[in-house]
């Protein structure tokens, strides 16, 4: 580490952040390790404290590091990009991490569509549907909390597969013949609740992703509606965004 240049007409806080972003990323720090306290990267950088600060706070926002109360800044486990991507299931997604899938069935029975599920299946209300309620895990650690809804006629007996050990989609597939062709999801940011709270190891208020999910078949009926809480600080959404090929003039309140 060597002092920053305050000749440059850039903020110092935000060269000092983009320092620590590039030993982050070359892994100076690893994931979970403590950052040098306050006084330690002002004296390595030449700045003073609340340029530190600054920084610290400015990384805290961006999702690179976690300020503990009394305990000190540690560098954050890199978040799971979500986007534009093959429609798979949880298990497979998380293969592509790297990572162990499993899941803990925490309801798991036959029931009657609400209005909300019937209106997503496009089936009529109180319709036998087959429901099931899920806490995804990757390596062991909480990542979501799923409640699946699938019309019973679709998928009989379900309730007898090894759900937490097999993957929904391969089970609708091989028994049903069920395969997705394309989904839809909308997103939320929402405070958690108490109870949802302690199965996903967060603190009660804390900022989660709402996500409801219509999956359809090739066919365009749709077969499952999920709804999810996906704790955002381990998950990021990324979209990827287009130039028209032919730009037209942008306007903004009906001004050019």
């Amino acid at each position: 580490m060597s002092p920053l240049d305050k000749e440059l007409p850039v903020p110092l806080y935000h060269q000092l952040k983009c320092a620590l972003i590039r030993a982050i990323e070359a892994g100076e720090w690893q994931s979970g390790q403590q950052l040098p306290n306050e006084g330690k990267l002002a004296e390595s950088f030449g700045v003073s404290k609340v340029t530190v600060r600054q920084a610290l706070r400015d990384l805290s926002d961006v999702g690179y590091v976690r300020r503990e109360q009394g305990r000190g800044t540690f560098v954050s486990r890199p978040k799971l990009g979500k986007g534009p991507r093959e429609l798979t299931s949880f298990s497979e997604e998380m293969r592509r991490h790297h990572l162990t899938a499993s899941s803990r069935i925490l309801e798991c029975f036959e029931t009657s569509a609400s209005d909300r599920v019937a209106e997503a299946l496009q089936i009529p209300a109180s319709e036998p549907v087959f429901m099931l309620k899920r806490l995804r895990m990757a390596d062991a650690e909480p990542m979501a909390l799923q409640t699946a809804h699938i019309p019973l006629r679709l998928a009989p007996d379900l309730t007898e597969a090894d759900l937490e050990n097999e993957s929904l989609y391969e089970v609708l597939n091989s028994r049903y013949g069920l395969q997705p062709s394309r989904a839809r999801e909308t997103y939320s940011a929402v405070s958690v609740d108490p109870a949802p709270s302690e199965l996903l190891r967060v603190s009660a208020g804390s900022p989660v992703l709402a996500v409801e999910r219509v999956t359809y078949l090739a066919t365009g009926k749709p077969f499952e509606f999920v709804q999810s809480l996906i704790r955002s600080d381990r998950y990021s959404i990324i979209l990827e965004l287009e130039a028209n090929r032919f730009p037209q003039a942008i306007r903004w309140g009906g001004t050019q």
